[in-house]
């Protein structure tokens, strides 16, 4: 049931799923550059500034000339050019501490005020936690790429966004909930079919796949070969999808099966948008519920058209960021129209 302090405690809320957003954005931007092993200590309590004076800049850019990255990928870089990759993981680390800030507080001010208690407390508590789990993630990420090959591990990447838009995921349903509660089975309510709130969930996992399957095609540079669409060296099924033993393994380290599995998902992701907005439009809908489907339907169109643009294009930055923050705005779309069709109480 709605209380009088619901519409802040959502409004909070949802404003932190932007900052998380921005955070993903930031992140992709940050390994698109290839910005990410430019810091390679992790000091979570007192990393809050950057380097201050020419002393501390030679310490942390000496750090660094020991990373494999330096030595196999930058060798011979100087001080300026370190800094030119320094300052976007910085700011990616820097956000994240924000992102931390912008929730413990004022989680503090609402359960001091009693505006969130019981169950609704246990979640925010548990997000919070779930917040701390990922900045550990992002580390344990990173430390992949410290060892002996100067890239992480497209697993570990996989894992640390798949976390990232749980949590995401996980805020904005909060926060709709908070904005829009369940509905009642009465008249006036929201119209339900339960067809469609089952098809809605369907769509939400074949895109979560398709964004983590895209994990890997970044984790892999497998965006940089193949750069013709809708064929792949000339054939609709290259050759070399198996090569790997066992086969399994092809799915996650051969580059040539992660891109097409990564294409397939995405035109079975707008194929099965399509059918679902058709299926909608045979039934009656509340506007918010038309509304979320039909910017569900544009952000498919959308999502793929720069998906590829960014692989016909050879992954220039600024449309592989974008093509990022798409799959994003695809996921949260995808979660505001299953919060719409969520069934009511007593249906």
């Amino acid at each position: 049931m709605q209380s009088e302090h619901s519409k802040p405690v959502a409004v909070w809320l949802l404003s932190i799923s932007v900052l998380i957003f921005s955070m993903i954005v930031l992140g992709g931007v940050t390994r698109l550059t290839e910005s990410g092993l430019s810091m390679v200590n992790w000091h979570p309590v007192t990393g809050w500034l950057p380097p201050l004076d020419a002393m501390t800049w030679d310490q942390v850019f000496a750090d660094y000339r020991q990373s494999p990255e330096y030595n196999k990928v930058n060798a011979g870089m100087n001080l300026n050019e370190f800094k030119s990759i320094f300052w976007l993981e910085y700011l990616h680390r820097l956000l994240g501490r924000l992102v931390g800030i912008a929730f413990f507080l004022p989680m503090v001010f609402f359960a001091a005020k009693g505006w969130i208690r019981g169950v609704l407390l246990a979640k925010v508590i548990g997000l919070f936690i779930l917040g701390g789990l990922q900045g550990v993630l992002g580390w344990y990420m990173v430390k992949s790429g410290l060892v002996d090959r100067p890239d992480v591990s497209q697993y570990r990447l996989a894992a640390h966004l798949g976390l990232a838009l749980v949590i995401l995921a996980a805020v904005q349903w909060v926060g709709l909930g908070l904005l829009k509660p369940i509905p009642t089975n009465a008249p006036g309510g929201a119209i339900v079919n339960k067809r469609l709130g089952r098809g809605v969930w369907a769509l939400l996992g074949l895109i979560s796949v398709t964004i983590l399957s895209g994990a890997f095609v970044a984790g892999l540079d497998a965006g940089h070969v193949y750069n013709t669409f809708p064929l792949m060296d000339g054939d609709l099924v290259p050759e070399g999808l198996w090569d790997l033993s066992p086969p399994s393994l092809n799915i996650f380290e051969n580059i040539i099966t992660v891109q097409f599995d990564h294409r397939v998902l995405a035109i079975s992701v707008l194929i099965s948008v399509g059918i679902f907005y058709w299926r909608s439009g045979r039934v009656r809908l509340t506007v918010s519920q038309r509304l979320s489907a039909r910017s569900l339907l544009a952000a498919a169109l959308i999502q793929v058209g720069l998906g590829i643009s960014t692989l016909v294009l050879v992954v220039p930055i600024p449309l592989a960021a974008l093509h990022q923050a798409g799959a994003v705005v695809l996921l949260a779309v995808t979660i505001w129209l299953a919060h719409e069709l969520r069934p009511q109480r007593g249906a």
